[in-house]
């Protein structure tokens, strides 16, 4: 295994008014946003990481939320001061930010351009005021146009668009016209990507009625081609670029890179060469408990191992999305595997007999306290996670929301804040038969 290039993402989490289609770590801001103590917490996050990438060069930065662009340019000022004494920058190294047209103006952004920032990637999503309506953004198609123009005056070169399709009864023409006013302001980059239904939004719980599939591939391929005719190449599943101006930052994501996440509920991925493994690391969620655990030197929630399965699973499942794929050497290269042929059952236990909905298929039928878990019919074995994902609806609000259970700890039970109306609920975790029960109630109930 060689040491790939490294990544930095920064999570800020703060949005004005979370829309109902995000299921991204963003929190609405009721109050004024904690910058400062939001950025001591990201030093103190780095800090904890920086052991693990000693003497490595960061090769790009990215910005991303929440609404990035509601922290002041003099915030990411001494934000990068810091980061730069503390990790050493390629010298044309591309830092991008994340902005909402609703969030921006023209002193802002250069601003921004003053404190390092050399991309930016604005989240326009429509061209069309009723559909922004519908999307819940808080800025019109006219907004769009004038931050664009704004970014363009403050010296940015490099500029991603973000635009969805498939839009609450969005027609071809549409969608066309959506993306025929994206190309007229002539942006380096286009993200052209398809409206979906995730767990845990406003939408997943009340869906607006989408367009047909075959209506959706209409879209997807008369899009591809309006973008081929105006000089974007395709080089990702949703992502198009002028000659030489793909983001680095995703590439390498794709390519299977290293990248540290520092900031609230941020994930990050560095290989060990010396001890033969890659490890990933995720933060705390929540912004309050994010800053108060990066300040005792505990901003990471938890961390896991690859294993050999996952390890192959997550290069393919991230090379795949590149059109022209990668090159067969690079899989040794970044994971320090030889090619093998491909076994199903090796790679993931539930093939054939080893169906999830099997009874009883999994060993021991009581996880609590456990290390690992084994698969009855083909004796497939992993260890247990000590912190897993669940998604839970809101008793209050009815939103669905995503939070960390510890399987190891049982019987448990916590507090945590909706992501979208804060109230708070009460989440319990507990040994049901040979399964976990979990659940989500109101505090007083």
């Amino acid at each position: 295994m060689l040491l790939p290039p490294l990544s930095l993402y920064i999570h800020l989490p703060w949005c004005v008014r979370k829309c109902p289609y995000c299921d991204f770590n963003s929190h609405e801001a009721r109050e004024a946003v904690p910058e400062a103590a939001y950025v001591d917490a990201l030093l103190a996050d780095l800090e904890s990481e920086l052991p693990r990438v000693w003497g490595r060069r960061l090769e790009s930065v990215f910005l991303g939320g929440g609404t990035p662009s509601l922290f002041s340019p003099e915030a990411l000022d001494h934000l990068f001061s810091e980061l730069r004494a503390r990790l050493p920058w390629r010298p044309d190294m591309e830092v991008t930010l994340e902005a909402n047209p609703g969030t921006t103006d023209a002193g802002r952004f250069r601003g921004y351009r003053e404190a390092g920032v050399n991309r930016l990637s604005i989240g326009v999503q429509s061209f069309d005021d009723d559909q922004l309506r519908q999307l819940g953004r808080i800025h019109g198609a006219r907004e769009a146009r004038v931050a664009f123009e704004a970014a363009r005056s403050a010296g940015f070169e490099n500029i991603n668009i973000d635009l969805m399709f498939g839009l609450p009864g969005q027609t071809v023409a549409g969608a066309l016209k959506d993306l025929a006013e994206g190309l007229a302001l002539g942006p380096e980059h286009l993200s052209w990507y398809q409206l979906t239904l995730e767990p845990n939004t406003r939408f997943a719980a009340q869906p607006p009625v989408l367009p047909e599939e075959d209506t959706l591939w209409d879209m997807h391929t008369a899009g591809q081609e309006h973008l081929a005719e105006a000089g974007y190449t395709q080089y990702e599943v949703s992502a198009y670029a002028r000659a030489g101006r793909p983001c680095r930052h995703n590439l390498n994501y794709w390519e299977f890179g290293d990248y540290l996440g520092i900031g609230a509920g941020a994930h990050g991925k560095i290989s060990l060469p010396a001890e033969g493994r890659i490890l990933r690391r995720w933060k705390h969620r929540q912004p309050r408990q994010y800053m108060e655990a990066a300040r005792s030197g505990e901003a990471a929630s938890g961390e896991h191992t690859l294993t050999r399965e996952e390890t192959v699973f997550e290069f393919m499942l991230n090379a795949m999305r590149l059109n022209q794929g990668v090159p067969l050497a690079l899989f040794t290269e970044r994971t320090g595997l030889a090619p093998r042929p491909w076994s199903p059952c090796a790679a993931r236990p539930w093939h054939g007999a080893c169906s999830p909905m099997t009874p009883n298929a999994w060993n021991p039928p009581n996880w609590a306290g456990v290390s690992s878990t084994t698969c009855r019919p083909c004796s497939w074995s992993t260890a247990m996670q000590p912190l897993e994902f669940v998604s839970l609806i809101c008793p209050h609000c009815g939103a669905g929301f995503d939070t960390e259970v510890d399987l190891t700890t049982l019987p448990a039970s916590y507090v945590e804040d909706c992501q979208t109306c804060c109230a708070p609920i009460l989440i319990t975790a507990t040994v049901d038969g040979g399964g976990i029960a979990i659940h989500a109630r109101r505090e007083n109930d």
